[in-house]
């Protein structure tokens, strides 16, 4: 078995434009292929507002799937730690030996959701982009921003966050990054009005995005809501929506925005969802003109995680003197 640890996988996977493709083909292969893909398992600690989920996927033809633990402590910000965690461990499709161990303290997951984020925008925002909204200040935040930039040019990021000094860090760690111009506004709403993509990245309980508020060009991508209390958008935005997309309708129909969407009756349980694979695979399209209002919603797949960790494991066992490597037929003994 290879054990992995985070420092040495930053090292091989970043997000760049080599992530983008890798995602991309994974949404396509969970339209056209028979990809095993079971529900999310979720244990919810509600005590100290925490969640842990346990993602997998077995794509046909690969010789290993990932099985991908990940946590969400949103109180972890008052003990100056972040708020994700979590491993992956590939398991052979040939013998079901684990093969490896992606120590990786939820970065591979923040990377592999940025870049879903970055895909949205791709094939369902406008060509000509100017301003771009966030709405959250936490580390996935800064990771879409981050994707946004290697799919749409623009010159103006617009910022909100329940922190003023949250936003202010996220301000200027992002002026070093991106050349654009970063503001922090008041509300959402300034947000939503005056950009044409707006990303959420929050554990939200209650709607931040009104529909009213929406406008002609519009894209939303709508990451935070993984969880049947969660949720970022009111219902009726998604009915308002020219053009509505979710990375698996099943799990979003039980997790995520549509899931409320179909609670409150905006739209029906039976009808017909695009989803993302259909859009990266060519079926159909994310965006037929510029004043259509768009939507993604995305919860997070365990197909993703696969391909992730697949692409990691290649490029980390590729690279001579990185990681450890054990024999876990033997005993092990300690003095």
């Amino acid at each position: 078995m290879h054990i992995f640890t985070e420092s040495e996988i930053k090292q091989m996977i970043e997000l760049d434009k080599q992530i983008i493709p890798v995602i991309e083909d994974a949404f396509t292969q969970l339209a056209i292929k028979e990809v095993i893909m079971p529900p999310i398992m979720r244990v919810d600690v509600k005590e100290n507002n925490g969640e842990v989920d346990v993602k997998t996927a077995y794509i046909p033809g690969k010789d290993m799937f990932a099985l991908k633990v990940s946590s969400g402590f949103f109180n972890n910000y008052k003990l100056g730690l972040p708020s994700a965690n979590g491993l992956m461990m590939l398991i052979s499709t040939v013998t079901g030996e684990p093969k490896a161990l992606l120590l990786d303290n939820g970065y591979l997951t923040e990377v592999r959701t940025a870049a879903a984020g970055a895909i949205a925008a791709k094939h369902m925002a406008k060509e000509n982009v100017k301003t771009v909204g966030v709405i959250g200040t936490g580390a996935q935040a800064r990771y879409q921003l981050k994707a946004l930039d290697l799919a749409r040019d623009f010159e103006k990021v617009l910022v909100y966050g329940r922190s003023l000094d949250n936003a202010k860090k996220l301000q200027a760690d992002m002026e070093d990054v991106l050349d654009a111009d970063i503001q922090i506004v008041a509300d959402a709403e300034t947000v939503v009005r005056n950009s044409d993509i707006v990303v959420t990245t929050t554990p939200a309980a209650e709607p931040l995005i009104k529909a009213d508020w929406l406008h002609p060009g519009l894209h939303i991508t709508a990451m935070g809501s993984d969880a049947e209390e969660k949720q970022e958008l009111e219902a009726d935005v998604l009915k308002k929506a020219d053009r509505f997309v979710c990375d698996t309708k099943t799990q979003c129909a039980r997790l995520g925005e549509l899931h409320h969407a179909i609670e409150q009756g905006f739209i029906s349980e039976d009808a017909p969802v695009i989803e993302l694979g259909e859009v990266t695979s060519g079926k159909t399209k994310g965006r037929l003109n510029d004043q259509e209002i768009t939507v993604c919603d995305l919860t997070g797949t365990g197909v993703q995680d696969t391909a992730i960790a697949l692409l990691a494991f290649k490029l980390l066992t590729e690279k001579e003197g990185i990681g450890l490597q054990i024999d876990n037929k033997k005993s092990l003994h300690f003095t």
